[in-house]
């Protein structure tokens, strides 16, 4: 391993300013599958190519919280990057709709924000 350097550093902290490319995951493990992700994420698919968002829409794995199932991860250039429990279709169309499409947060279902 090399040594670090103030330049490496430097380039590493520049990297990390860069804008956050869009994304959103839905926790898509057994817990999750069973309180309904399947159904939420396909809505959120279906309301992202809907409004025709440059978002990224992908899946991941158990992120331990089965209580808050599901589990959806959103990071928008300019909001906060936000965990979202206990989400259903509802609250899928109105992440899209508030979150993404206008860069407010929808209070009634954080359980996590996190630092840039």
């Amino acid at each position: 391993m090399s040594k670090l350097t103030r330049e490496t550093l430097n380039k590493i902290k520049q990297e990390h300013a860069k804008p956050r490319n869009n994304w959103i995951k839905v926790g898509m493990s057994t817990c999750g599958i069973a309180a309904g992700a399947d159904i939420v994420l396909e809505t959120i698919k279906q309301e992202v190519k809907k409004r025709n968002l440059a978002v990224t829409v992908g899946q991941c794995g158990c992120a331990g919280k089965c209580y808050a199932e599901p589990l959806v991860e959103v990071c928008i250039d300019g909001v906060p990057q936000v965990i979202y429990g206990n989400v259903d279709k509802k609250s899928a169309i109105e992440i899209i709709e508030r979150h993404v499409a206008n860069k407010k947060l929808l209070n009634d279902h954080i359980y996590n924000v996190k630092g840039k």
